[in-house]
């Protein structure tokens, strides 16, 4: 998503609720992200939060009324429609839906959103009450009929000091959904993608585990931008910080439970990517209690765990596409070769830990791409998001040449 925003013109309406404060930290995410941001501001949202505070972080006056005279930058509301590429409503109050459900265009921000073909992304804020009065409901699925991209907000306390749903959703999920609205070619439209990510924890007591680097990113990131292309992403997650994701998340600890969930939703994939950084050996005897010290060394049997990616190429049916990754400290490309073959898997991307700035933790990668014919294609350094959509890429240009020869 780092280059989702380049060059992109994003109409941004605020309108009147406590939330409106955030939306100064969307302004100032998509102008770093090199987008252009034109505020519209509804009355009511100008008592939270002073147009001059959106103009700065801009560059731009902020549009307010319908006949205000717009100094520096010249437009309408006609204007203002036609020159977006996407408009987000973030906080979207519960009366400014009610508007664009029934057409109503009674201020400038609203008669804008009308006239705007472009899509519609919209964030929407409010006391839990009002989210979910029937009229609300109703609003809401009139909008998503007509096509606009709902983020629902989160759960937590409200600051009317009530607890429920209406919170405004997390700044990264809301750029997300407009990253995804700005995407005009989805491929994996109507297709099913599984992801893992993350490392496994094999418990020794009820104190210590075994374990290994792996933050879960570079699984994050590919559950991300497979999204961002259409599809049906079902992710499946080590013990790591979730990432907020529009995705199916199924959380794992062990080595077992992660085999045990991805062998059991394997089989109505259409791409499976396993970026996962499972522990080859667990403990063979788990202690139900704390191991004490004791004098001299300690001695710890290991046995094998279960190898998920060889299961999955034994099981993979004719359309199905196999991504593996080959983490790696020596003789990359001969070990990411074999491991290729032995798994039965259609691509794997091979990563050396040795390389400053690949591997485990950091925000880039670089990966050498190894496909079952035998072709390979080096990636150069970049952030783990565009590496995650070579990756997803590569994956999905394989299964449609395969789905198209079946």
């Amino acid at each position: 998503m780092s280059t989702a925003f380049q060059a992109k013109r994003i109409l941004l309406g605020i309108s009147g609720g406590i939330a409106a404060y955030k939306a100064c930290e969307l302004a100032s995410r998509l102008i770093k992200a090199g987008a252009e941001v034109q505020v519209i501001m509804t009355g009511n949202a100008t008592k939270f939060v002073a147009p001059l505070t959106l103009r700065t972080l801009t560059g731009r006056p902020v549009m307010l009324g319908m006949f205000d005279e717009v100094k520096q930058w010249k437009v309408d509301h006609i204007g203002a429609a036609r020159w977006a590429d996407a408009c987000l409503l973030a906080p979207a109050t519960a009366n400014l839906m009610a508007k664009l459900a029934w057409g109503l265009a009674d201020d400038l921000l609203s008669a804008t959103c009308l006239a705007c073909a472009k899509p519609l992304v919209i964030a929407p804020a409010m006391n839990s009450g009002m989210y979910d009065h029937p009229a609300s409901r109703e609003n809401r699925a009139k909008l998503a009929e007509r096509g606009c991209l709902l983020v629902e907000p989160g759960e937590g306390m409200l600051a009317c000091g009530d607890s429920g749903q209406g919170r405004l959703a997390e700044p990264e999920l809301i750029l997300l959904w407009l990253a995804y609205a700005l995407r005009e070619e989805k491929p994996l439209r109507g297709r099913r993608v599984l992801v893992t990510a993350g490392p496994t924890r094999e418990s020794l007591d009820p104190v210590r585990f075994l374990t290994n680097h792996s933050s879960g990113r570079m699984g994050y990131s590919i559950a991300k931008q497979a999204w961002l292309l259409g599809g049906e992403v079902t992710l499946i997650s080590g013990p790591v910080e979730p990432e907020a994701l529009p995705v199916n998340r199924i959380e794992t600890e062990s080595g077992a439970e992660m085999a045990d969930r991805t062998l059991a939703a394997a089989a109505g994939q259409d791409i499976i990517i396993m970026a996962a950084a499972v522990a080859d050996y667990t403990p063979a005897v788990k202690s139900a209690v704390k191991i004490k010290k004791r004098a001299g060394g300690l001695t710890l049997e290991l046995e094998r765990t279960t190898d998920i990616l060889a299961e999955l190429g034994r099981r993979k049916k004719a359309a199905q596409t196999l991504v593996g990754f080959a983490a790696e400290t020596e003789d990359l490309l001969a070990n990411a070769r074999r491991k290729l073959q032995e798994k039965n898997a259609d691509l794997m991307a091979a990563n050396d830990l040795t390389r400053p700035g690949a591997g485990f933790g950091g925000g880039t990668n670089q990966l050498t791409l190894l496909w079952a014919d035998g072709r390979s294609r080096e990636l150069a350094l970049m952030d783990k998001d565009d590496c995650a959509y070579e990756v997803v890429a590569a994956a999905e240009e394989i299964w449609r040449e395969r789905a198209a020869g079946l």
